[in-house]
């Protein structure tokens, strides 16, 4: 075990302000939500001290800001190097505290390793470009250009599903751009991020330009999204909070990655065999605790029954246990209100037509993967985020069909469709309201250099590095006069 991972394993967590650990009056006990163990300590900071987190940040943007490139680039290749060698231990952070089984957390690591990559390539690459300004009488005799400048200080408020890959959606790209961080991770795994913090201590990052402060949302992340001297607030998380934050935050850039109910359609023309892995991944990877897992099937009428007995057949063999076991592919939902939660949603499925195919109980404390069929759309595991291992599949006649069903929603984030039919794919494509079309494969495909995010009440703005990086940067313009 290294001596970082150590530091982190320690009970007792401290805020990190200004490159330093801050302690708090009062600290509150993290469980893991597979066990009930006492795993940390963890510091409850007040609005002073995430005053005190801005003000550390709003100080340092100066060094940021003239900080060349090639350094910014450099400081994340080295938080790169630091997460290969301890991806191990990082892998076993998350699956402690947050319940992913080893691995999916493994899997996590080393997308996060990919994003910090590609943020130190893309620090490398942010410019603008010349306006033909003669194109206008008024223009003749003048060149102009435009630049890409930090925005300033970047307010981030991060989830519990992916504890260190969503934190380095926001961080890494926020410092390719230039900028400093208020970082609040969720209140059940704030470890990763305490851990990630330590990486660009030992990487080199400046004081005062990664700060992360836990505690209670209603305190800080209120406190963040509040204060003026904080230029952008980037969020992930529910519908709710995130259309709180858009009404608080007044003329602040936001990012706000929020709800979904993501819908695959498949073809009559699909060979069934070949994607009943990949629809077991899209909605039962990580309990389904997945922005964009699969939560909606709508299948043609004529592979329909052949789809859910293969996919019930399939979902009934997956290992449920410990997280931290190797071969554990089901855990715990973050915490027992949210199993209380679904379990209900599920209890009312008994009262209509639908059929619970598959789960639909509990295994101890563990939520067995549920498939349910014909199920009405205003149920609430159709129309809601369920956030969790629970799908529904629905027979449809036509493709046409399905897209209807899958656009009748109030999100809409990614979508996917499993068709051989050219023109089937193509008119998807051009008629899903989504921020992505996914095409032969599940609409939980995602690659980190992608750009993301979605319409309705899934959200506005884009991450993804490249995207990101815009999101996180002002444009000027130069006019230059000759005459």
């Amino acid at each position: 075990m290294s001596k970082l991972a150590n530091e982190v394993k320690s009970m007792k967590k401290y805020l990190m302000i200004n490159g330093e650990k801050v302690e708090t009056v009062k600290y509150a006990p993290l469980y893991s939500p597979y066990s009930g163990e006492e795993i940390a300590q963890i510091a409850m900071a007040d609005k002073e001290l995430t005053g005190k987190a801005i003000t550390a940040a709003y100080n340092a943007r100066e060094v940021m800001a003239k900080m060349p490139a090639y350094q910014r680039a450099d400081i994340l290749e080295k938080v790169v190097a630091l997460l290969i060698e301890n991806a191990e231990e990082a892998a076993e952070i998350i699956s402690r505290e947050s319940a992913k089984p080893i691995m999916f957390a493994k899997a996590e690591v080393g997308r996060t390793i990919e994003t910090y990559k590609f943020s130190a390539e893309e620090a490398k690459r942010i410019h603008g470009e010349t306006i033909p300004f003669d194109a206008a009488i008024g223009g003749v005799g003048r060149i102009g250009y435009t630049l890409r400048e930090p925005i300033g200080v970047i307010g981030a408020i991060t989830p519990f599903n992916f504890p260190m890959n969503l934190v380095a959606h926001k961080v890494g790209p926020a410092i390719a751009a230039g900028n400093t961080i208020v970082l609040k991770p969720a209140s059940q795994t704030p470890l990763s991020a305490l851990f990630i913090a330590e990486i660009f201590e030992k990487a080199g990052l400046p004081a005062g330009v990664l700060n992360v402060v836990t505690g209670p949302g209603s305190t800080v992340g209120e406190a963040i999204v509040e204060n003026d001297r904080v230029s952008m607030v980037t969020f992930t998380g529910s519908p709710g909070v995130g259309i709180d934050i858009r009404n608080k935050a007044g003329l602040k850039k936001t990012t706000l990655e929020l709800g979904s109910n993501s819908a695959l359609i498949i073809d009559k023309d699909i060979e069934i065999d070949q994607i009943i892995d990949r629809c077991i991944m899209g909605a039962f990877s990580n309990q389904g605790q997945v922005c964009i897992s699969l939560q909606r099937v709508y299948a043609h009428e004529e592979v329909y029954e052949e789809f859910v007995e293969k996919f019930t057949a399939a979902a009934k063999k997956l290992r449920i246990g410990d997280p931290l076991d190797p071969d554990t592919y089901i855990s715990s939902l973050i915490s027992k209100g949210e199993a209380v939660r679904v379990l209900g949603w599920i209890e009312e499925t008994k009262g209509s037509k639908a059929t619970i195919a598959a789960g639909g109980k509990l295994q101890g404390d563990i939520l067995e993967p549920t498939i349910i069929t014909d199920a009405d759309h205003t149920l609430k595991v159709s129309c809601q985020e369920a956030f969790a291992p629970v799908v529904i599949v629905n027979k449809v006649g036509s493709v046409n069909e399905a897209i209807d069903q899958v656009n009748d929603s109030r999100f809409g984030l990614q979508a996917g469709i499993y068709t051989n039919n050219v023109k089937n794919a193509l008119y998807a494509s051009r008629e899903l309201h989504v921020g992505g079309v996914i095409i032969n494969d599940v609409p939980t495909y995602r690659v980190d250099q992608m750009p993301y995010g979605g319409v309705k009440e899934s959200g506005t703005g884009r991450e993804g590095i490249k995207y990101a990086v815009e999101e996180m940067t002002e444009m000027k313009l130069v006019v230059w006069n000759q005459d």
